[in-house]
């Protein structure tokens, strides 16, 4: 006898994404394990442990109404996950670059705001591609990473995401709230977050330096 979960596509749809969050927070907790155990180098690490935060945050963001709180989802699932519950909604950001930014830290907050940099970023791209192209969804977001870019003082004042955020600003200041980004505006603003967010990784110091 077929038993059914769901009743509708919506149900259906609502069980998908439990399974993928759920997916998403164990490969987490084994990425973790593997690192702490030295069985994958840092950069292998930090490329994958960014896809796994980036997909997380877009996902817990849909489900934020049916699944508030993400340690609540771990717990109704038996879900031993500690460092991934760690990683994903406590720190936000992967290790690696935890480090980079301690290692170039002026005072205790700059790992705080490393971590808020990425989030914006990726806030960012992920709503771009989710067809998030009005003015009045872009430039908020634009102008939250703006702000957290200038916050960091590890970065030189001519750092090439605070230029390009600048403009992008400045371009969308001029546009009405309900106007829309041609999809060639998309892909140039999106290619623009991501060259700038390499840059913005590559900048933070490395351990000991």
């Amino acid at each position: 006898m077929e038993v059914k979960l769901w009743n509708d596509k919506r149900e259906r749809e609502m069980y998908e994404n439990f399974a993928e969050l759920y997916a998403i927070i164990k490969a987490t907790e084994k990425l973790e394990k593997a690192y702490i155990r030295d069985i994958i180098s840092s950069s292998e690490y930090e490329t994958e442990c960014q896809k796994l935060i980036a997909h997380f945050k877009t996902l817990a963001s849909t489900l934020k109404d049916i699944v508030p709180s993400i340690e609540r989802f771990a717990d109704t699932y038996k879900m031993d996950c500690p460092a991934a519950i760690n990683r994903l909604v406590t720190s936000g950001v992967p290790a690696t670059v935890e480090h980079r930014a301690a290692a170039g830290a002026s005072s205790p907050t700059s790992a705080a705001i490393v971590a808020e940099c990425v989030q914006n970023f990726i806030t960012a791209m992920d709503s771009l591609k989710l067809n998030m192209v009005a003015v009045d969804q872009v430039h908020p977001l634009l102008s939250d990473l703006s702000a957290s870019l200038t916050k960091l003082s590890i970065l030189p004042p001519d750092f090439e995401g605070k230029t390009k955020m600048k403009e992008w600003i400045s371009r969308l200041s001029k546009m009405g709230a309900a106007d829309e980004l041609t999809e060639q505006q998309a892909r140039q603003l999106h290619f623009d977050l991501e060259s700038s967010y390499n840059s913005f990784i590559a900048a933070l110091p490395t351990a000991g330096t």
